[in-house]
């Protein structure tokens, strides 16, 4: 069974300073050594998370887009992360998955963090967005979905399970990054996925501060990889044999409750 290689990329970001971020994490991103199929940068990674789409969002053939094109072929790896697009007069924060071949496929953010205003400025998306490679079915998601289990919830069909990764990019503060670290356990375990967050660090332009925190989780819940406070960039390597002899060993699918999703 293919194993899969992420680098994950926890960085403090120059707020609503587009040029200086994609400086930054264009030398981050050439600088790694290690083998990896896929790059994950934080939620608005060029901006931060800011409420001024009407100054920042770039149309899908912007410059932030092609930048990730470029680097994604240069480095011969997916980059994936969440910007802010204007499509027809609306905004979205839009996580993107770019290959290296240049094609991509994108997922807006569901669930609008009303709390910081963010439901005032953007539209939020009606469809998850499920990728694949190296084998691999991979879920992108963005901050505050990750407080909706439904949404996240994995559907068994004779195909076998929907998705082996959840992936969620975020600009969570520190305030409750309790929640975030106890949320991504829960969602490996009820999901029996693996699940990558990748967080911001250090304060943003509204004074708020972010403890990173990003980690790597396994189907157990077993932390594998955690980093709080300090910028990191980090490579791990996560294998489909025990997933899939997890899944074989505990088939707790039998009994899921079935259902169907409205958006």
């Amino acid at each position: 069974m293919s194993a899969l290689s992420i680098t994950t990329i926890q960085t403090s970001l120059h707020w609503e300073d587009k040029p200086a971020n994609l400086q930054m994490l264009e030398s981050k991103i050439r600088a790694i050594s290690a083998q990896t199929h896929i790059v994950v940068l934080p939620e608005m990674f060029s901006t931060g998370f800011s409420m001024k789409p009407e100054v920042l969002a770039e149309d899908m053939d912007g410059p932030t887009v092609q930048w990730m094109q470029r680097l994604a072929a240069a480095k011969r790896v997916i980059i994936t992360g969440s910007i802010i697009i204007r499509e027809e007069k609306l905004y979205y924060n839009r996580m993107m998955w770019v290959q290296p071949d240049g094609r991509y496929v994108y997922y807006d953010k569901r669930h609008l963090f009303a709390y910081g205003g963010e439901h005032s400025h953007y539209t939020g998306g009606h469809k998850r967005c499920i990728v694949s490679v190296n084998g691999w079915k991979i879920n992108l998601m963005v901050c505050y979905d990750l407080r909706f289990p439904v949404w996240a919830r994995q559907q068994y069909t004779e195909a076998g399970y929907e998705y082996d990764l959840l992936l969620c990019v975020a600009n969570w503060p520190d305030r409750r990054n309790h929640a975030w670290k106890i949320l991504l356990q829960a969602r490996a375990i009820e999901n029996q996925c693996y699940v990558v967050g990748v967080n911001r660090v250090g304060k943003d332009g509204n004074d708020l501060y972010h403890s990173g925190d990003s980690m790597v989780i396994d189907a157990l819940g077993t932390v594998l990889y955690h980093k709080e406070h300090d910028e990191n960039v980090f490579t791990t390597q996560l294998e489909k044999e025990p997933l899939h002899e997890l899944r074989e060993k505990l088939p707790f699918w039998k009994e899921r409750d079935s259902f169907e999703l409205f958006v």
